[in-house]
């Protein structure tokens, strides 16, 4: 496929829409952005002493590769520099451009099928429960070394929820045309099945 078709998939934190999103990528032989990684950059640079609005304006690919963008430190930082409406407005252009490429893309984030590619040809929002995702967020962290509680990373989980959802620019909720999909009680095999059932029906 040489024309472009592009894929939005949005959801909370650890709802496994990274992981489903990759998979879709591959099935497919589409190009994948995890948007969520653009937000995370500008967010170390945040750690960093940097003014947001200008990390965002001088973000390079290279600052992508960055090590511990996906650190508990860092997410809380892109959550924060995400409520900024000129930093939104700085990556945009970037990721539109990447959704329309010829061959298709997925982009995966929060406000993908909403703000970013409202014209998106196939839109999913795949969620779980709060307390699936801290689960999930724990098991990660704890692989890694990080001394931090399920508590703590349950109220980590909810106190971005309320963050993300209730900000003015651009909240994060599901497009009216998308596809739920719940992860809560889903096997991944079972999760990718069904985004890419559905998105072979948008295609059909």
């Amino acid at each position: 496929m040489s024309t472009p078709f592009t894929i939005a998939i949005d959801g909370p934190a650890a709802a496994g829409k990274g992981t489903i999103s990759k998979a879709v990528a591959a099935h497919f032989g589409f190009a994948h952005l995890d948007t969520g990684l653009l937000y995370r950059a500008v967010g170390a640079k945040l750690l960093l002493g940097m003014e947001p609005i200008e990390a965002a304006q001088r973000l390079t690919a290279e600052d992508l590769q960055t090590y511990g963008l996906r650190s508990p430190e860092v997410a809380q930082a892109a959550s924060k520099v995400a409520v900024i409406a000129e930093v939104r407005a700085a990556l945009l252009d970037f990721q539109r451009s990447f959704a329309r490429r010829a061959g298709g893309a997925v982009l995966d984030g929060r406000d993908i099928g909403t703000v970013i590619c409202p014209e998106a040809e196939a839109k999913l929002f795949v969620t779980a429960s709060a307390e699936v995702r801290a689960d999930r967020r724990f098991a990660e962290l704890s692989a890694q070394g990080a001394a931090i509680s399920r508590a703590q990373v349950l109220a980590d989980v909810k106190e971005r929820d309320a963050r993300d959802r209730n900000r003015a620019e651009a909240p994060l909720l599901p497009a009216d045309d998308a596809v739920e999909i719940d992860t809560s009680d889903m096997s991944i095999e079972a999760a990718i099945a069904a985004a890419i059932a559905a998105i072979e029906a948008r295609r059909a």
